[in-house]
């Protein structure tokens, strides 16, 4: 590595602040981190870019929905029906999915079976749910002393809120999942009415609440909403950025004297709130012990009476999943129930929407693996015949089974692209999709594919790209190959296998060392660490300095690199302000120099929002030194680079075109968009700074990483390797953390996520 000499050449959004109470009424405040919170800016699933992404999402479905009631509407009227944007596609097919799961879970018969011959705190959280479906009250004894032993890890909850969704006990997944017939999409549900709205406003005022928050609170409770806010003033904590201290203030205010700690409303909605939280830091459960610890330290006096009574209203889900002792084998059917009932479990509870996903993918994946199609073998044969290599063999392992995983770094992407052209040439109907319109270009093009058979996550089930749909719903293809399946979250991961025909291959690949997805789940990770289906490593190295230093990364090692043509640069800076300074330096003046990289072409990653050389620091002043202006649209001018995210971990990069009344223009990806004035502040940020996050999937021609002596907490060797591997040519490492930069690469891991994937895929496992 080179270090760049000194030189003296000069060079956001979120929901309506409310006034916060203290803690619980009448109780001391609770620190955020004493909640398993992190400090603003941190990343890696668990920082402000979340809960900041998560933010708007009320008013976005609400918009959405008012969208596709005017489309009805004028379909009633026989006038044309307008045509939905892609944010209101992918809600629409979001919303369709889930309704499918829903469908599903209530067309099975019998009770949960998983943890019958278990017996202590398991058996007892399943008795409360079952005796919740027969009716009666849950045992007392729920949360009694533990007779199994501790789980092996308590990850805790992380910021940020979102709407919870109506939940209800699910079943354990059969043995040999059978596709079920997919229902007809659901119409999508029209907005709340003016009358809703105003009513929440008011209740709102009285309890001294900002009454901007009213659209997203009808949203969030949905028609009644004034009269269930007024009942239940906690149901505030439904609306996406809302807090308990503020949830308590406003209760305070409508309740007087009625208001206490002790409510079994706040316990109930704070439960639902920490795992909602635990959901945008990447978990989609928490375990038992995990979440009573966190309640009390949000002031609720007895943690595990408010768990129970969560539960008994339905509004969470308890799961029991046996836990593998280190070393050991792979568990087998238990023959005597004396040994099922002396395994030792983990408790874990969690909300439906992402448990039922996690199920639903973990059954589509067990379809995919037990039934891949036996026709078409001399297809598959003069697929192989016509690959050679690493895209061999990855085209042999595809033709004999269902799921296939694909590891490697960014240049290992060649080997899909070839595996995705010779299906191609051979008559088989397949398709590639990217996390990104950027990696969505970048594949296509790769010579295999000439430019034919690639799109989007979003695009395709958004129905916006790819093929059409059969009569039962499936998407009309032999072959899916996603070549980022790490930021696959588990909602997207099941809406794309369940919309796979019997008999189609998935092919999963990716960089295990990238950064997870932004939304709940690992699966990638989860299964890599199952092993239910062939897994190939790509030997094809990524090059030069840069793929040097990012591939010793990966292992743990930050080594030194050949740099003959200052591909990498080290900018050492003493604090924030000259990190800032020098950021500015690089990318207005010295980058383009030095390379002839314009100014559009590098992008700045740095770990957070906030703080003295955060995005929105570092934004704001490329802002005034790149494209200076009044800000006249909501703060943005013609010219500026900004960040869209219409959707919670969903970033496209690009342009302001013009602001008008009709909203503000952008250019993202080649591709106009509109965003309407009222969703601007919550879907439109500055983006000549990214965080790693919203830069994942996505290269430049060159990359200036700013890590700033407040970093140090925020930075991981995932986060590190991501950053780092954004630039394609370039790498200027603007370094104020010091030895944190080091220690992070060799110490500090992926953030541990909560999740049940890889225990539901075990018995695909055992099969093998």
């Amino acid at each position: 590595m080179s270090t760049e000499p000194e030189t003296t050449e000069e060079t956001g959004p979120g929901t309506p602040e409310m006034p916060e109470a203290q803690g619980a009424p009448g109780t001391p405040g609770a620190p955020d981190e004493a909640a398993g919170g992190a400090s603003e800016g941190a990343e890696g699933g668990v920082g402000e870019e979340m809960a900041e992404s998560a933010e708007g999402a009320g008013p976005a479905e609400a918009a959405e929905a008012a969208e596709a009631a005017e489309a009805a509407e004028a379909a009633a009227d026989g006038a044309e029906k307008p045509e939905l944007s892609e944010a209101a596609a992918e809600l629409a097919a979001q919303r369709v999915e889930r309704e499918r799961i829903e469908r599903r879970r209530a067309e099975r018969d019998g009770p949960v079976e998983s943890g019958a011959k278990l017996s202590g705190k398991a058996a007892d959280l399943l008795a409360a749910v079952r005796a919740v479906e027969a009716g009666g009250k849950p045992a007392s004894t729920v949360f009694a002393a533990p007779s199994r032993p501790a789980p092996e890890r308590t990850p805790e909850p992380g910021p940020a809120a979102t709407a919870a969704a109506p939940v209800r006990p699910a079943p354990e997944p059969e043995p040999e999942p059978v596709r079920q017939e997919r229902p007809a999409p659901a119409p999508t549900p029209a907005g709340p009415s003016p009358r809703t709205v105003d009513a929440v406003r008011r209740v709102l005022a009285e309890g001294g609440a900002p009454e901007a928050l009213g659209q997203q609170a009808a949203v969030a409770l949905g028609e009644g909403a004034g009269e269930l806010l007024r009942a239940d003033p906690w149901q505030l904590l439904r609306v996406p950025g809302v807090r308990p201290e503020q949830a308590d203030g406003f209760a305070r205010a409508l309740l007087g004297a009625e208001c206490g700690p002790q409510d079994e409303r706040r316990g109930r909605a704070v439960t639902v709130w920490l795992l909602e939280q635990a959901a945008l830091a990447g978990h989609t459960a928490l375990e038992a012990p995990a979440l009573t610890a966190a309640l009390a330290q949000r002031g609720v006096p007895d943690p595990e009476e408010a768990v129970r009574s969560t539960l008994a209203e339905g509004e969470a889900l308890v799961f029991e999943d046996a836990l593998e002792e280190p070393g050991a084998p792979a568990a087998q059917p238990a023959d005597d129930e004396e040994e099922e009932a002396e395994r030792p479990v983990r408790v874990l509870i969690a909300l439906e929407r992402y448990a039922m996903a996690e199920e639903s993918l973990a059954d589509g994946l067990a379809r995919l693996i037990n039934s891949p199609s036996q026709d078409g073998e001399e297809t598959w044969a003069q697929v192989v015949a016509a690959l050679s290599g690493g895209a061999a063999e990855l085209a042999r392992a595809v033709a004999g089974h269902g799921l296939v995983l694909h590891t490697g770094g960014d240049a290992s992407r060649a080997e899909p692209a070839a595996l995705l052209g010779a299906a191609r040439d051979a008559g088989l109907r397949a398709l590639a999709v990217c996390h990104t319109a950027d990696g969505r270009d970048r594949l296509a093009a790769l010579p295999p594919t000439r430019g034919a058979g690639v799109g989007t996550v979003a695009g395709l089930l958004a129905g916006t790209e790819g093929p059409g749909r059969d009569g039962d719903g499936a998407l009309e293809l032999d072959l899916l190959i996603v070549p980022d399946a790490p930021q696959l979250d588990v909602e997207s991961a099941a809406m794309l296998v369940e919309s796979l025909p019997d008999g189609a291959r998935l092919v999963l690949g990716g960089d295990p060392a990238l950064l997870w997805s932004a939304g709940p789940g690992r699966v990638f990770a989860d299964l890599l660490a199952a092993r239910a289906c062939p897994q190939i490593a790509s030997r094809l190295p990524d090059p030069g300095p840069i793929g040097e230093l990012v591939s010793g990364i990966g292992i743990g090692e930050l080594n030194q690199v050949e740099a003959p043509g200052k591909e990498v640069v080290i900018v050492p800076v003493r604090d924030a302000g000259e990190a800032v300074h020098r950021t500015v330096q690089l990318v207005a003046d010295s980058v383009p120099r030095a390379f002839g990289v314009p100014v559009e072409g590098t992008v700045v990653i740095t770990p957070g929002h906030g703080g003295a050389a955060g995005t929105r620091a570092l934004n704001a002043a490329l802002k005034e030194r790149l494209n200076p202006g009044p800000g006249r649209f909501g703060g943005f001018d013609p010219g500026d680079r900004i960040a869209y995210s219409p959707a919670p971990g969903r970033t496209l990069p690009g342009t302001v075109v013009r602001g008008d009344a009709e909203g503000l223009h952008l250019s993202c990806a080649g591709a106009p968009v509109v965003v309407p004035r009222e969703r601007v502040e919550a879907w439109v940020r500055h983006g000549w700074a990214l965080t790693a996050h919203q830069a994942v999937g996505g290269r430049w021609p060159a990359a200036v990483v700013v890590l700033p002596g407040d970093a140090a907490q925020a930075l991981s060797r995932p986060w590190v390797y991501t950053a780092f591997g954004r630039g394609e040519r370039h790498l200027s490492v603007v370094q104020g953390a010091e030895g944190a930069l080091p220690r992070a690469v060799a110490e500090i891991p992926a953030k541990a996520r909560t999740t049940r994937l890889a225990t539901l895929l075990r018995p695909q496992s055992a099969m093998d």
